[in-house]
C-alpha cells in the first residue's frame, strides 16, 4: 500500500490528510443539495405534476447512482480512485447544463420535465463516481487503521455540504431563478476537476486475489440492507419535507433539512471514537435507535418548531449508521475489493434514496402526507432489528 503519512504522525495531520480528499465529496454533495430543496416544489407547483411524480424523478437520481456505484469500485480497484473522481466532476458539469436547459423550457412542461430527469440521471451519475472514491483515496493514503476516520469525515463533508447547499440553492433560486443554479453547478465541478487533475494518483496494492463483484456484494449486504432502510428516514426528510411543510402550512422547510445535517455533523464530531470504543454494530444498534425516536417525534410533531426538535434527533441518529456498519462490511473483504466493497456498501443507501421518492410518494398518495414518517420509523424499527440479529449472529471477520 502506498501511504503518504507514517504511523506516527499527529492525529492532526491525519485529519489535514484525510479533509485534502474528502473535499470531493463536499463538491459534489453540495452540487446536489444546491437543487435539493428547490426541484420537487419546482416540478409540483410550477409544472403542475403530482407530488409522486415530483418525488420518483428527485429519486431517479439514485437509479444512475446505484449503477455506477460498482463501476466506479472495478475503477478504483484497477485504476486507483483518481479517474473515478474526475469522471465524477464531469457528470455533475453536465447536470448543471442540463439544468439551466431545462428552466429555459419551464413554459414547456412535458419537455421541461424531461430534460430534468436527465439532470437527476447525470447528477446520480456523478454521485455514483464520486461516492466512495474519496473514502479509498484516503484510505489508501493514510492506511486501513483510520477506515472509521475516513469514512466519518466523508459523511461530515457529505452533509456538511447538502446543510450548505440546500439554502443557498434556495436563496440563488429565489434571487436569481434557477437558471442561475446550473451554472453554479458547471462552476463548482470544473474547481473540482481541477483540483483532482492536481491529486496524486494512488493504487491499493494488496497481494490479496480479488473476489468477484456479486461475492464482495453478497458480503457485505447484510450491513447494507440494515443500512438501506436506515436510509429512508434521511431519504423521506430531503425528498419531501418542503411538500410536508407545504401541505401543513408551515414555512421554512429547508431549516428542517439544515438542522438534520447540522445535528449529523455533531454525532460524527462527538461520538467519533465509539466506533472504535464499543464496535461497528453496537454501535449501529445504539444510534438506529436514536433515529426512529427521531423520526417518532416528526410524526407527532404539531408545530414546526417540534419538527425542528426530531429532525436534529435524527440526523444526530443517521449520524454515524453509515460508518459503524460500514466498518464492519469492509472488514470481512480482502485488500484487493476495498474499493467495490465500499463501492457494494454504498449501493445500499442508493437504494434507500431511490426507493423513498416512489415508496414515500406512495404513502403520502395513498394514506396522506402526514404519515410518512411514521412508515419511515417503522422501516428504521425494522433495521433495528436486523442490526440486532447480526450482532447475535456475527463471526469474526477474516480480513482485519
Amino acid at each position: 500500500m502506498q501511504a503518504e503519512i507514517s504511523a506516527d504522525n499527529s492525529s492532526s495531520k491525519v485529519g489535514l490528510t484525510i479533509a485534502g480528499y474528502v473535499i470531493f465529496t463536499f463538491v459534489g454533495y453540495f452540487i446536489i443539495g444546491l437543487s435539493l430543496g428547490i426541484l420537487p416544489v419546482f416540478i409540483h407547483r410550477q409544472l403542475g405534476y403530482s407530488a409522486m411524480i415530483a418525488g420518483i424523478v428527485i429519486s431517479l437520481q439514485y437509479i444512475t447512482t446505484f449503477i455506477f456505484r460498482g463501476y466506479a469500485g472495478r475503477i478504483v480497484d484497477k485504476k486507483g480512485p483518481k479517474p473515478a473522481v474526475i469522471s465524477g466532476m464531469i457528470g455533475f458539469a453536465i447536470s448543471g447544463v442540463l439544468l439551466f436547459l431545462a428552466y429555459l423550457l419551464k413554459s414547456n412542461p412535458p419537455i421541461c420535465l424531461g430534460i430534468i430527469v436527465l439532470t437527476r440521471l447525470m447528477t446520480g451519475f456523478g454521485e455514483g463516481l464520486i461516492g466512495s472514491s474519496p473514502i479509498n483515496w484516503v484510505i489508501i493514503a493514510v492506511g486501513d487503521t483510520h477506515t472509521a476516520k475516513a469514512i466519518s469525515y466523508n459523511g461530515i463533508a457529505s452533509y456538511g455540504a447538502l446543510a450548505i447547499g440546500a439554502p443557498i440553492g434556495i436563496i440563488i433560486n429565489n434571487a436569481f431563478g434557477m437558471s442561475s443554479m446550473g451554472i453554479l453547478i458547471v462552476a463548482a465541478a470544473v474547481a473540482g476537476l481541477f483540483y483532482a487533475r492536481s491529486k496524486t494518483a494512488l493504487k491499493e496494492n494488496s497481494i490479496a486475489p480479488p473476489e468477484s463483484f456479486l461475492k464482495v456484494l453478497r458480503t457485505v449486504a447484510p450491513y447494507g440492507i440494515c443500512l438501506t432502510l436506515a436510509g429512508l428516514g434521511f431519504g423521506t426528510i430531503s425528498t419531501f419535507i418542503t411538500l410536508y411543510y407545504a401541505y401543513l402550512n408551515w414555512t421554512n422547510a429547508v431549516l428542517c433539512l439544515s438542522v438534520f445535517s447540522t445535528m449529523f455533523i455533531a454525532g460524527r464530531i462527538l461520538f467519533a471514537r465509539a466506533i472504535n470504543s464499543y464496535g461497528g454494530i453496537k454501535t449501529a444498534i445504539f444510534f438506529l435507535s436514536l433515529e426512529s425516536m427521531g423520526l417518532l417525534v416528526l410524526w407527532i410533531a404539531n408545530t414546526p418548531q417540534i419538527a425542528l426538535i426530531g429532525a436534529g434527533i435524527t440526523g444526530l441518529g443517521f449520524s454515524l449508521i453509515f460508518p459503524a456498519l460500514g466498518v464492519e462490511a469492509v472488514k470481512r473483504v480482502p485488500g484487493s475489493n476495498k474499493g467495490a466493497a465500499l463501492g457494494s456498501y454504498g449501493l445500499f443507501l442508493d437504494l434507500s434514496l431511490g426507493l423513498t421518492g416512489p415508496l414515500i410518494g406512495g404513502v403520502a398518495s395513498h394514506f396522506g402526507m402526514t404519515y410518512i414518517f411514521l412508515f419511515s420509523m417503522i422501516m428504521v424499527l425494522i433495521g433495528l432489528m436486523l442490526a440486532v440479529v447480526i450482532y447475535s449472529r456475527r463471526k469474526p471477520a477474516v480480513f482485519v
